[in-house]
């Protein structure tokens, strides 16, 4: 399992929520996940697979726990912040209903990061939603 933790450092949403301080989680499964544009236009078909990809490398895993990171900017194409935002809200509220705890990172800045993930297979995956 991953140990995570961040530290807002640049705020880059002026609207986005105040965050200072660092967070840090122990044997959670870390989710990096950009949202692009075109997820817009596939709203109810990327929260299908994106909540069963969660709950699958979840399992895969043996963890409940899950922190939702958005990795937006690295990507050519980005989806408006309003819409990723509410995608990872409602994904947050859907993995607690199914029993998970979800913790997300602060939305909206760039963060240091400390991740320390295990040398296996399954510690990493990438998948094309």
């Amino acid at each position: 399992m991953t140990d995570f933790s961040y530290k807002p450092t640049i705020k880059t949403i002026e609207s986005a929520a105040e965050f200072s301080g660092e967070k840090e989680y122990k044997n959670i499964q870390a989710a990096f996940i950009q949202v692009e544009k075109e997820d817009e236009e596939n709203e109810t078909a990327v929260k299908k697979k994106l909540l069963k990809n969660l709950k699958w490398i979840a399992g895969k895993n043996n963890t409940k726990r899950i922190i939702l990171h958005s990795f937006a900017h690295l990507s050519e194409s980005k989806a408006e912040p309003e819409f990723t935002k509410s995608l990872f809200d409602n994904i947050d509220e859907r993995l607690t209903s199914s029993g998970f705890e979800v913790a997300q990172t602060p939305f909206g800045y760039f963060l240091d990061l400390k991740v320390n993930a295990p040398g296996y297979s399954l510690a990493r995956v990438f998948k094309n939603i």
